[in-house]
């Protein structure tokens, strides 16, 4: 990393914004790696752009969505995948969250995978009912996601109704993102059987060819049972369309902070955009704030695209 750029990385965590023209706000810090990098990125403009007390809150959609619902906390949700968190329809529906854009323009494609090199070696593994005739081949595992991911609700579900137990199949479940997105490096370092979970863009999807396992049909009234955990006999099902990468927020905010609902609704990446990013970070071990740090410093031609006049004066008087 130049000096250039630790220079900028230490400006923007050591800047002290001027709280006038913003009040406090509270966002999400979602513990998936993109979701953490929008929220980094999102909070860095408001300080420094808006003048906004920014305060992140931790959490899974799950759990996010629990909170906004019983308290009205945080205000904004900057990475939300509605269709693995149906509760953010029921309660867009009931008036206690809007959304402000999409931060992804294509969305995000979630589902099962395993390793290319163990579908070259073997063909029928490309579809659900070979791995369950062959677990073996596969390891007789599958790397579940992390607690309070809306696809852990899905996966939970599927694993049932696709007879994992009678299979053979034990699932593991990882207790983060980093751990799983590890363990699939760690089988194409070795090219070791691999099969579980996980979604894109990703610096993962992006560095391992993978390929997705064909469950079959999409239902989707199966879908919506399997994406709650209330389902009582899972049935089989994909994971269907690709899942639309949600700003949301509690609805007095456009009215309370109407500069800053502008600014989120802007905030956006294409696919390769953010996958292109998430590469970045990962070849250089770098951390959340490092990369936003690297995002500011080289992508002013996008972030300026989102803020106001008044927050490009601010801060171009504090990035020179």
């Amino acid at each position: 990393m130049n000096k250039l750029f630790i220079s900028l990385l230490t400006t923007c965590l050591s800047a002290s914004p001027v709280f006038a023209d913003c009040g406090k706000v509270s966002i999400s810090g979602p513990n998936w790696a993109s979701g953490a990098l929008v929220t980094s990125i999102s909070k860095f403009l408001m300080e420094q752009g808006y003048g906004c007390s920014v305060t992140t809150m931790p959490g899974g959609s799950t759990p996010t969505l629990a909170s906004i619902a019983e308290t009205g906390q945080p205000d904004l949700v900057a990475e939300l995948y509605a269709t693995s968190a149906p509760a953010f329809y029921e309660m867009e529906a009931e008036g206690k969250i809007v959304s402000l854009g999409f931060v992804l323009a294509t969305g995000a494609t979630e589902g099962w995978w395993v390793p290319k090199y163990l579908v070259d070696e073997y063909p029928d593994l490309a579809k659900i009912e070979g791995i369950l005739a062959n677990p073996s081949l596969v390891g007789g595992m599958f790397h579940n996601s992390p607690t309070g991911w809306g696809s852990r609700v899905k996966s939970d579900n599927l694993h049932i109704a696709f007879g994992f137990k009678e299979a053979g199949i034990k699932v593991f479940d990882h207790g983060s993102g980093e751990t799983l997105a590890a363990s699939i490096g760690a089988a194409y370092e070795n090219k070791e059987p691999w099969f579980g979970y996980y979604w894109g863009p990703t610096a993962v999807m992006g560095r391992y060819p993978m390929v997705h396992v064909d469950l079959g049909p999409f239902d989707q009234e199966i879908y919506d049972c399997i994406n709650t955990k209330e389902c009582e006999s899972p049935q089989r099902t994909s994971f269907g369309n690709d899942s639309p990468a949600v700003i949301g927020a509690v609805p007095d905010f456009s009215n309370r902070e109407p500069e800053v609902a502008s600014l989120m609704s802007n905030v956006g990446f294409t696919n390769p955009e953010m996958q292109g990013l998430l590469a970045w970070q990962d070849d250089n071990n770098a951390s959340t704030d490092e990369t936003m740090a690297y995002f500011i410093e080289n992508h002013s031609d996008k972030w300026s695209t989102w803020i106001n006049q008044a927050a490009k004066d601010k801060l171009s008087a504090l990035i020179k």
